[in-house]
């Protein structure tokens, strides 16, 4: 079974995520609670099936190696740790964001949530530039372990 398409769709659930994100931010600056929360519950839905599909294609598949020319290699590692490191955090923010929401305890959400969007939004956008790097500008290279995808050797 071709699963080449599997990239695309979890890239694009990371867009979605963000965008509803900001969607969901412009609710509550407008005092829509009810959307707020509905808008943001899809966001991290969305971001909840990106990490299904993305753990599930690094298990069963493997993770795509840097395609592009070796004297950037160094550059696109680099980048990819950062991404990394952003989205693990921006994880962390989110689900720590969503309990003080859900445990009613809004003084809190109202001051983390804001630097939460933040790093998702970075976390968002370093992760469409990770995916144009190996699908779009340059041909990704082998489908290995996530190790040897990210190290390169």
């Amino acid at each position: 079974m071709d699963l080449e398409f599997l990239p695309f769709i979890s890239t694009l659930l990371i867009a979605l995520s963000a965008v509803l994100v900001a969607v969901g931010w412009g609710l509550i600056i407008k005092g829509k609670k009810e959307a707020h929360k509905k808008t943001m519950v899809a966001a991290a839905i969305s971001a909840l099936l990106f990490l299904i599909i993305y753990v599930s294609r690094t298990i069963f598949i493997g993770n795509t190696s840097f395609g592009g020319p070796d004297n950037i290699k160094v550059y696109y590692t680099i980048f990819l740790i950062f991404h990394i490191l952003l989205s693990m955090t921006g994880a962390v923010f989110g689900v720590v964001t969503l309990r003080l929401a859900f445990k009613g305890n809004f003084t809190k959400h109202k001051k983390i949530g804001p630097i939460t969007s933040i790093i998702w939004f970075f976390t968002a956008i370093t992760g469409i530039m990770v995916y144009l790097f190996l699908y779009v500008i340059y041909q990704g290279g082998e489908t290995t372990s996530m190790i040897r995808a990210i190290l390169g050797y």
